[in-house]
């Protein structure tokens, strides 16, 4: 007999647009491996439906929500609470139920520092950090929260970046003038070199960054495709890089535990790793 999903069993991630998103992939294998009766879906959502979505969602009512871009700051006066982090950021990347209320939480902040904890990188380290979405949000507060201090911020637009450098303590710095200073650590969370969307464009010129004494690390949050333009420019110019699945799957982790008590189990990861190479 087939499995029966009942609506409070209903998961799901919502964004504009979603073509590239493989948490279904990583939340499925880990209802099925461990026997769990969940089912997760993609619901690509336009911001201008986002108010209605999450009226549904209490009528429905949907178990949990992962949230992406664009809605990750939108997303929350249309819940009841928040918890500290996802306060801290300023940011909700996941969406649950808290005695018969609707909150929202953000996980990305141990995604994105988790395989930066283990380099002990020393917090006067010069960072360049491109992009000022939901991601970004969670990035500057990882850093700050680490004690990193010499962190500049830059969009392409030259202005979408100033209210979260103002937030965070961060050096606001013209797009045209980010290569113009060293940075041990570059950090992407721009859209550009996304499947489907910017693949094959670059937030950083690495032959035009000086060199940055004693670091040379690279961090694309896009994780699809796992080996970005930006991803490639770094290596070539000796840097060490960190790819986007390692942040997306620490975030989605962290995402199951708060939904069902479990980590996701190492054939989420494996199924992860073989869609993206």
């Amino acid at each position: 007999m087939s499995a029966v999903f009942m609506p409070q069993d209903v998961y799901g991630v919502i964004g504009w647009p979603l073509a590239q998103s493989l948490s279904p992939l990583i939340h499925n294998t880990g209802f099925q491996t461990l026997g769990l009766p969940g089912v997760y879906l993609l619901r690509e959502v336009a911001p201008e439906n986002l108010s209605r979505f999450m009226d549904a969602v209490r009528v429905l009512p949907m178990r949990g929500l992962s949230v992406t871009s664009p809605h990750k700051v939108a997303v929350m006066p249309l819940l009841d609470g928040v918890t500290r982090e996802a306060e801290a950021v300023g940011a909700v990347n996941t969406v649950f139920w808290k005695e018969g209320a609707l909150w929202g939480d953000n996980t990305d902040v141990a995604g994105f520092m988790a395989p930066l904890k283990p380099l002990n990188l020393p917090t006067e380290t010069p960072i360049l950090l491109l992009g000022a979405g939901g991601a970004a949000r969670a990035v500057a507060a990882g850093l700050t929260l680490a004690g990193f201090r010499h962190i500049r911020i830059a969009t392409p637009s030259n202005a979408s970046h100033r209210p979260l450098a103002e937030r965070f303590g961060l050096e606001p710095v013209d797009w045209e003038a980010r290569h113009d200073a060293p940075a041990g650590l570059v950090i992407n969370t721009t859209p550009l070199g996304m499947r489907g969307k910017h693949e094959g464009e670059r937030p950083c010129d690495f032959s035009r960054l000086p060199p940055a004494d004693g670091c040379a690390l690279a961090y694309d949050i896009v994780y699809n495709p796992l080996r970005t333009a930006f991803v490639a420019d770094a290596e070539a110019h000796g840097r060490r890089c960190i790819t986007g699945v390692e942040m997306f799957f620490g975030q989605g982790n962290a995402q199951f535990l708060r939904w069902t008590g479990r980590e996701l189990p190492a054939a989420s990861r494996a199924a992860l790793d073989a869609a993206l190479r």
